[in-house]
């Protein structure tokens, strides 16, 4: 019989990430805040759905779990209606959320007194990522735990990692955070110089992409960048979310993220700009706001 799974929060990332269990036949019963998305996704796909959380983790074999922040897992996880007073013992629950590395301890150590395992997972990838089953993700547990989950998680990931004990990989996500801050950065000032020195940056990217420059982000976002389009991809409120736990981080074990600081407060300024929930590529808004300024 198909392995039972639960699946809690069906925004952007884990609407498809259900999806993909659904499809490689496992048995799936979801769980939204908002009643509706959970209905459309019923529709779409063969599974279930539950008006509380706690309904949907009822005999669940593994749990997935993909919502906001560290206030949302704490309130879905150990709240008053938390569901690890609602799974059973041996079941394993599975955070894709990003959160701080301490949370993820503090879960799973809750998690061990009522039997129950645990895996902090977060992905890399983003919606496109998601939608395609291509996500990255980065667990931390225990061997046995992640030996019980790893094939569940391949159905919608490229690659799967044990990073370490619970908390790992909540902080390799944290790594992948501070490179894509700088990178993209960097790839904003190349288009932004290429335009003010006259250059056709579609033809300048064309050129650099085939050598040492190239990028996931360069090839998969310099489009948009140019036509100022950032009405998708991963939000800016949620990178900076993501670099303030990688800064609390540093601070912890001694860390210097000079770069890491400075794009943190770009991002600041992007916000400024109204664009809270523009795509992290939106970091060229910033200098060609800049730019305008200088009347160029």
């Amino acid at each position: 019989m198909a392995k039972k799974v639960a699946f809690l929060g069906l925004g952007v990332m884990g609407y498809p990430m259900a999806g993909w269990l659904s499809r490689k036949d496992y048995r799936v019963t979801v769980y939204n805040r908002t009643t509706a998305t959970a209905e459309r996704w019923c529709e779409e796909y063969s599974g279930d759905m539950a008006v509380t959380a706690c309904a949907a983790v009822q005999d669940a074999e593994i749990v997935f779990l993909c919502v906001g922040n560290d206030q949302d897992v704490e309130e879905v996880v150990l709240g008053e209606q938390g569901i690890l007073e609602a799974m059973k013992p041996g079941s394993i629950l599975v955070d894709h959320t990003t959160t701080s590395a301490s949370l993820a301890k503090q879960i799973a150590a809750e998690a061990n007194t009522k039997g129950i395992g645990f895996v902090d997972a977060p992905v890399s990838g983003g919606q496109q990522g998601a939608e395609n089953g291509q996500l990255t993700v980065m667990c931390g547990g225990s061997e046995p735990d992640f030996a019980q989950v790893e094939s569940s998680i391949t159905s919608f990931a490229k690659a799967v990692q044990l990073m370490g004990p619970v908390g790992s990989g909540q902080l390799c996500k944290m790594v992948n955070q501070i490179c894509i801050a700088g990178l993209v950065q960097g790839l904003a000032e190349g288009l932004n110089f290429a335009e003010n020195a006259g250059l056709d940056a579609h033809q300048v990217i064309e050129v650099i992409s085939k050598g040492a420059a190239q990028s996931w982000q360069m090839e998969n976002r310099h489009k948009t960048m140019l036509a100022g389009e950032y009405e998708h991809g991963f939000a800016v409120q949620w990178m900076r979310k993501d670099l303030a736990f990688a800064l609390q981080e540093a601070e912890n074990n001694g860390s210097l993220l000079p770069v890491t600081r400075l794009v943190d407060s770009y991002y600041a300024e992007v916000q400024a700009l109204g664009g809270n929930r523009w795509d992290t590529s939106s970091l060229l808004a910033r200098l060609k706001s800049k730019n305008d300024i200088k009347g160029r």
